[in-house]
């Protein structure tokens, strides 16, 4: 029989302390032995080790404290009607498991957690005095617990386990798993990871496969010698890949939403746990008189609050605007001159080394940028975090946009070089992307390196002894060394997965924009990407700590820019054939130029049209959610059918006695 997670009773969180110089007799006012007892009090499973200079709490919770603590969340979870329910521990039965046969999925149990180590509060009549080492506080009634020692800097953090049985499945079948070069464990991932991780690396496989049929189009236009007869295939590769580009996107949805099925998850889903620990507000930003006062006028609050929305609306509209001037005036001149000087230089090692620093360069505007975009986010008025996150994606991404093609651009409108053109292509994918897969992997490892040896450093020096080897023997210690999977920009809203994200529509952009210049690209593309599952996989499993989880039914605003960049590829395609076609730039309507500008208007048009036949939701997910709708109604109807009857006869039966 298979034993579920939470019936194992695996420690998940860990929380970090100083180690305790007080002693036995003062342990009472200790405040990490008072935070021990109140979380065996709470319920939790706790197992504290020590380490090379602090001590770890590792907690486990089972599912009774769990559910208790569904329960008073108010958590809703789908049942076998198809209905989201609140959750109820005596009705454990009605709910549907998660793919790995457990009752909680990661997420839910990740938010559990949350609520339980900081809901642990003073509920004495008054405070408590607590020590740590020589420093005294008051535990303040009402307050926190967690919250003051965070403060106090004495919890020094709170992090995700790794479950070491199943990391190793998954190192096992999925990251050093080599023979399937797509295929992907994706409910294993989804369990082990969340929603947000799992639905990325869905994207990432589906993309990669699909990637080998436009790769060997490339690999087919570059290797046959078309001679005269290349101007016409061209066109036809052109097609193909749009067209390609065009279902897939489509594709893509009616997979993201069977997936969402699969997994049991509500559209509309509740604040983030991880947003919360990193202090920022998920709520709208309302003011509360407008929600307390009862008996404002209605006409008045409906003033009121469309005032809000309007005036948010036009906030971010000058926003946007701003960060696109500030493209335009700051960075354009920039990228001009980088494309100029790469164009007017005659060496090859030279053009190299000035990509080089170039990509290093854009670095300082890109944080400079980040900066900007996120205190121009803070003053915005967003529903939730997640419209946030969006927000900054689109303002990060127009600023690689400029960086990663304006370059591309100035030498396929100005000079028409196509020579130069191939090269520049050929640099940048090799450049920014083995560069972008060394960084990614061997970062995460120097700093862990890094850490390890500043803790032994200082260890010596309390000793005052160099001699002897100093062993990190915990695995809670090991994984509180390694880095966080977080976001190089927008830490606030964004994991990790943001620069993976990024990376990957950058690299659409560069293969579909100037597909006709360079058709191997897909071949290069998709080598790549079937490293890069292999690549990412590790680094989850590996590198980083475990990350917290993220709720998400989709894969955010990225959809909308692969959707931007195929509408960017019909017209730049189209512009790259009519240079092709009209070398001397004469510019008269002939025939074959005629019929480029007719294809890209029709492409277009296709483009709106697959997205209007190709439904975004299969037919089983269509007939399963109405069926169960259909279910739901007919119990309630009789449940409120037999409501209404019982108290129909228990008013009759008053009124015989009266």
């Amino acid at each position: 029989m298979k034993v579920h997670p939470e019936e194992q009773n695996v420690f998940e969180v860990c929380l970090v302390v100083p180690k305790s110089k007080a002693k036995k007799e003062d342990a009472t006012c200790d405040c990490v032995e008072v935070l021990e007892n109140a979380f065996l009090k709470v319920g939790f499973i706790v197992e504290r080790i020590d380490g090379v200079t602090d001590e770890f709490m590792k907690l486990a919770a089972p599912l009774k404290l769990l559910g208790k603590a569904a329960a008073r969340l108010e958590m809703k979870k789908r049942t076998h009607i198809g209905m989201d329910l609140l959750f109820g521990l005596d009705e454990v039965d009605a709910f549907v498991r998660q793919p790995d046969g457990s009752l909680f999925s990661w997420c839910e149990r990740f938010r559990c957690y949350h609520h339980l180590i900081y809901g642990i509060v003073n509920e004495n009549q008054s405070a408590v005095t607590l020590k740590c080492d020589e420093e005294e506080f008051q535990w303040k009634v009402g307050e926190s617990l967690v919250r003051i020692l965070e403060s106090k800097k004495i919890v020094k953090q709170i992090f995700p386990l790794h479950d070491e049985i199943r990391r190793k499945k998954l190192l096992g079948n999925w990251a050093l798993n080599w023979w399937d070069i797509t295929g992907q464990p994706i409910d294993e991932i989804y369990s082990y990871f969340g929603a947000k991780i799992a639905l990325y690396f869905a994207f990432l496989g589906m993309y990669t496969r699909w990637m080998l049929f436009p790769a060997a189009l490339g690999l087919i236009l570059h290797l046959v010698e078309f001679g005269s007869m290349r101007l016409l295939a061209l066109p036809i590769f052109f097609i193909s890949i749009i067209l390609w580009a065009i279902m897939f996107s489509q594709f893509w949805r009616r997979k993201n939403s069977a997936l969402i099925a699969r997994w049991q998850i509500n559209y509309t889903f509740g604040g983030d746990p991880a947003y919360r620990l990193s202090g920022v507000d998920s709520s709208l930003q309302i003011p509360v008189e407008l929600i307390e006062d009862q008996e404002m006028d209605k006409r008045k609050e409906k003033e009121a609050f469309q005032r809000i929305e309007w005036f948010g609306r036009l906030r971010r509209f000058r926003n946007d605007a701003i960060v696109i001037l500030s493209i335009i005036c700051l960075q354009l001149p920039f990228e001009l001159a980088y494309a100029h000087c790469y164009e007017v230089i005659q060496s090859d090692v030279i053009k190299f080394g000035l990509t080089v620093l170039y990509l290093f360069a854009i670095q300082y505007f890109t944080r400079l940028g980040a900066k900007m975009s996120m205190k121009l986010i803070n003053c915005e008025n967003y529903e939730s975090n997640e419209k946030r996150a969006d927000s900054l994606v689109y303002k990060i991404f127009g600023l690689y946009f400029m960086q990663s093609y304006i370059g591309i651009f100035y030498h396929a409108l100005l000079h028409r070089n196509f020579a130069t053109l191939r090269q520049v292509l050929i640099q940048r994918l090799l450049i920014s992307e083995v560069l972008e897969n060394l960084l990614e992997n061997s970062l995460p490892y120097i700093k862990y390196s890094y850490r390890k040896y500043k803790v032994r450093r200082n260890k010596r020096r309390e000793k005052g002894s160099s001699q002897g080897k100093i062993q990190f023997t915990s695995r809670a210690e090991k994984e509180y060394l390694k880095p966080s999977y977080s976001a190089s920009i927008g830490v606030e809203l964004e994991d990790g997965l943001f620069d993976d994200c990024l990376e990957l529509a950058l690299q659409f952009g560069m293969i579909m924009m100037f597909a006709c210049a360079f058709p191997l690209a897909f071949a290069f593309a998709a080598l790549n990407n079937i490293t890069e599952i292999r690549t990412d996989a590790l680094k989850l499993l590996a590198m980083y700590k475990r990350p917290f989880p993220r709720a998400a039914t989709t894969i955010g605003a990225w959809l909308n820019i692969f959707q931007f960049l195929i509408v960017m590829s019909i017209c730049t395609n189209c512009a790259l054939l009519v240079w092709l076609y009209d070398q001397e730039g004469k510019w008269k309507i002939e025939p074959g130029l005629a019929a480029i500008l007719v294809m890209e208007h029709v492409l277009l048009l296709l483009k709106f049209c697959f997205s209007r036949l190709v439904p975004e939701e299969p037919a089983w997910v269509k007939a399963n959610r109405v069926k169960k709708a259909t279910q739901a109604q007919d119990i309630c109807s009789k449940q409120l059918l037999r409501t209404i009857s019982g108290g129909e006869k228990a008013l009759n039966y008053v009124k015989k006695i009266e």
